[in-house]
């Protein structure tokens, strides 16, 4: 793997591959896992406090998907390096890609900008993290027509004074064959309070992985939010690994889902 000169070697790799090579016909991804910064960003000036809070990453999110990635046998990519570095699910052209300042706090280190910036960290961390999507997906291409990508974020409760009270969010845009069942999945017992593309909409640009991936591709997909609160312990995580993998088990068992949408 060739790594841009913004990475020391030292440092990690731009992404992280789990259970490479498993035939399960899924692919679990994470694209704001982390909170770690380029040793050569300094920090983006950020305080420690910051630097360990949702705006620099998803918190959770991370061992959410690799929780699923178990139970389902199936490979995951995660993201290395923090979304305020450059956000792996946005367009690189998007103006959020690389925020300036975030719910409320500003980020010194992205004040600014020069393309040459901006190519710098795309180069390093974010087109390699979408060239390791893209070579398993189509790697999963040899086993079934259309493999399900399935996209993990998590979120914080309350934000810029909204307070989002939902459990956990389905976010879905033109292909609905995994998100209505889901959220009859989700909502079946009645101890979840689900959102429908809430807090977050699927059909919004921003979601630019499953976009790019899955929707552009005409792959199946399911992409979830759930809030922070819910993933802050070992025992919370695994017991909503455990409703989310109950509420999809059954519909990636339907052999008719691993087709081109029509």
């Amino acid at each position: 793997m060739m790594v841009c000169e913004l990475l020391d070697a030292s440092e990690p790799a731009p992404y992280e591959v789990h259970r490479p090579g498993s035939t399960a016909p899924q692919l679990v991804v994470c694209d704001h896992a982390a909170r770690r910064i380029p040793r050569a960003l300094d920090h983006l000036g950020l305080s420690q406090e910051h630097r360990a809070s949702h705006i620099a990453q998803d918190i959770g999110a991370g061992e959410l998907a690799l929780a699923l990635s178990e139970r389902l046998n199936a490979t995951a990519v995660l993201c290395n390096y923090s979304r305020l570095v450059v956000d792996c699910n946005r367009a690189l052209t998007d103006a959020s890609a690389f925020l300036d300042r975030s719910d409320g706090v500003e980020v010194p280190g992205n004040q600014g900008l020069s393309e040459e910036d901006r190519e710098l960290r795309a180069a390093a961390i974010y087109r390699p993290y979408r060239g390791a999507i893209d070579r398993e997906l189509d790697r999963l291409c040899s086993i079934v027509e259309a493999p399900v990508l399935i996209a993990i974020h998590s979120f914080t409760r309350f934000l810029e004074g909204e307070d989002r009270r939902w459990d956990c969010g389905v976010l879905w845009d033109l292909d609905a064959r995994i998100a209505r069942p889901l959220l009859d999945g989700l909502r079946e017992d009645g101890t979840l309070l689900v959102g429908d593309n809430q807090p977050y909409s699927g059909r919004h640009p921003e979601d630019f992985t499953v976009d790019h991936h899955a929707e552009d591709r005409n792959f199946p997909y399911a992409a979830m939010e759930i809030r922070q609160d819910l993933l802050d312990t070992p025992a919370k995580l695994e017991r909503m690994a455990d409703r989310i993998h109950a509420a999809l088990e059954p519909i990636l068992t339907d052999p008719g889902l691993y087709t081109l949408r029509g």
